[in-house]
């Protein structure tokens, strides 16, 4: 009987994400961003957290709470072992408390796509800015090395993507080359250069094509934008849509979701007031289809 109300409960709730990143307390950035976006467009989440704290950092000093290595693999081993584990589609991972966290992410995503093998993985290698790495080092190794390696879409910013390659990327072609020299099926880069002055984008890179919508630049956007944008970027997938249809579609949300924000004065995104722009943005975003192979892949 309890086995029959599995495979009821697997089918009623398909398409379930589990999504491994930070919590906090106010705001939307981490989990909090990207729980609101997938179960606003349809998705049950299981929820992560990797660390806990009151309100994002960058709002000042804040109390940790990261679980310790035991008890993280324990609640991660539970998950791999859980018998409604058919029910998932999908796994995002974001910011990691530590560096042990990694294992215990690569090991769930194995898991996962043993029993569907076309789940999708999705890494958002959340590690610094233009400023530098804002985790231990030993924490975006770990990113890389574990990883990345096995996700089948990544969505690294492009001074995480200058990170982990090891040297500066200077332009759209150098971008486009060092996210083919990463190997995923899908290479998403937040923050890219626009081809005008004041403005900035999103660069999709795929072994045959790169792909770039670009919007105004915000200054001084709320953070979020990132787990927000994985997340999104993520649905679009999982509901079939193609490529550059779900490029458009996702950076057109963000955009507008940032632009609202901006223009109240918020210091977070207002999901909650936005959610419509999740499924429904009407803010205008740039397509270009960019020269792929080697250095004619764009300036």
């Amino acid at each position: 009987m309890s086995a029959n109300r599995t495979v009821d409960r697997a089918v009623e709730t398909p398409n379930a994400v589990i999504v491994v990143s930070s919590h906090v307390a106010r705001g939307s950035v981490g989990n909090r961003a990207a729980v609101f976006a997938l179960e606003t467009l349809g998705h049950p989440v299981w929820a992560v957290p990797t660390v806990v704290l009151p309100w994002h950092t960058g709002h000042g000093p804040a109390t940790r709470i990261v679980p310790s290595a035991e008890q993280f693999s324990a609640f991660m081993a539970d998950l791999e072992r859980s018998p409604w584990l058919g029910e998932v589609t999908a796994v995002l991972s974001g910011y990691l408390g530590n560096a042990l966290q990694a294992a215990d992410v690569a090991a769930l995503v194995r898991q996962v796509k043993a029993h569907k093998p076309d789940a999708l993985y999705v890494c958002d290698p959340v590690m610094g800015d233009k400023e530098g790495l804002y985790v231990p080092e030993a924490t975006a190794e770990a990113m890389r090395d574990l990883l990345l390696p096995i996700a089948d879409v990544a969505t690294p910013n492009r001074y995480e993507l200058e990170w982990i390659v090891g040297r500066k990327l200077n332009g759209t072609s150098e971008i486009v080359r060092a996210a083919r020299e990463l190997g995923p099926a899908r290479m998403l880069v937040t923050s890219a250069p626009g081809k005008a002055g004041g403005y900035i984008g999103n660069l999709l890179v795929t072994a045959k094509a790169a792909l770039f919508a670009e919007h105004r630049l915000i200054s001084g956007p709320p953070s979020g934008m990132g787990d927000l944008t994985s997340s999104v970027f993520l649905a679009r997938l999982l509901a079939g849509l193609p490529d550059e249809k779900a490029l458009l579609t996702t950076t057109a949300t963000v955009y507008e979701v940032l632009a609202n924000a901006a223009a109240r004065g918020g210091d977070e995104l207002q999901l909650e007031t936005d959610a419509r722009s999740l499924s429904h943005p009407t803010a205008a975003v740039e397509m270009h289809r960019l020269a792929f192979a080697g250095e004619d892949a764009g300036k």
